[in-house]
């Protein structure tokens, strides 16, 4: 996906800042629709789907960590949280929320660029002609690499765009630790203790919808002193 294609969604309460983040996203060839609060994106987001949602965490009323963990029972839209918050510990509180990255303010517009053109370019090309899919079994779960789909029978499991990425990672590479450092890497992230555990963060909510028991996993295993291993039937 290209800015051409994609429609994006702010929502910040800072009307200066919106209107700034509003008009460059559009110079760069973004569709670009507004809100002021969280009552207000959900009234668009009734009526409109869109390819990613920017949304700002300290606003009055309903906040955007709230309203994060909200959305992500019902849709699989990327998240990126802006915030003026940037502990380690903010950042893994955005993750757990259901945010599929996280950037402090202040910050410079290029690289909300930069981390919006990465995160949907993480997203599956639902435009590839149909093929013989190639599938790996996890129990009653079935993940198809050529989608990036995940399905439990005949309903389709909602995957966040990070986690898009971790299963394309490991499906790539099933049998095989990964660490943590090379899970950073490969999402494109910066390298740092903070993005390792961030890592850890993703690990256990994707667990959360693969194994019957996340605290024993089965198949998207832990290997002692080397990382991380997908591990399919």
């Amino acid at each position: 996906m290209t800015a051409m294609d994609a429609h994006l969604l702010i929502v910040d309460d800072d009307e200066r800042i919106r209107t700034l983040l509003q008009k460059f996203l559009m110079r760069h060839g973004f569709l670009v629709t507004a809100a002021r609060d969280a009552a207000h994106a959900r009234r668009i987001l009734a009526g409109l789907d869109f390819d990613m949602i920017v949304l700002d965490v300290m606003m009055p009323g309903e906040d955007g960590l709230a309203l994060t963990a909200s959305l992500r029972e019902t849709m699989q839209t990327p998240i990126l949280l802006l915030t003026a918050k940037g502990e380690t510990g903010n950042r893994i509180e955005g993750l757990e929320a259901g945010a599929d990255d996280y950037l402090a303010k202040p910050f410079e517009p290029k690289e909300l660029l930069l981390r919006i053109n990465a995160i949907l370019r993480r997203m599956p090309d639902t435009s590839a002609k149909d093929t013989a899919p190639k599938v790996l079994s996890l129990g009653p779960i079935r993940y198809d690499m050529e989608r990036g789909e995940m399905w439990q029978g005949d309903a389709l499991v909602r995957l966040t765009a990070t986690e898009v990425q971790l299963m394309k990672i490991f499906s790539g590479q099933p049998g095989a630790p990964l660490s943590r450092a090379k899970l950073v890497e490969e999402l494109g992230r910066d390298r740092g203790q903070a993005q390792e555990r961030a890592v850890d963060v993703q690990i256990t909510r994707l667990r959360r919808k693969i194994e019957d028991n996340p605290k024993q996993p089965r198949y998207l295993q832990t290997v002692r002193g080397a990382g991380y291993m997908l591990a399919p039937d």
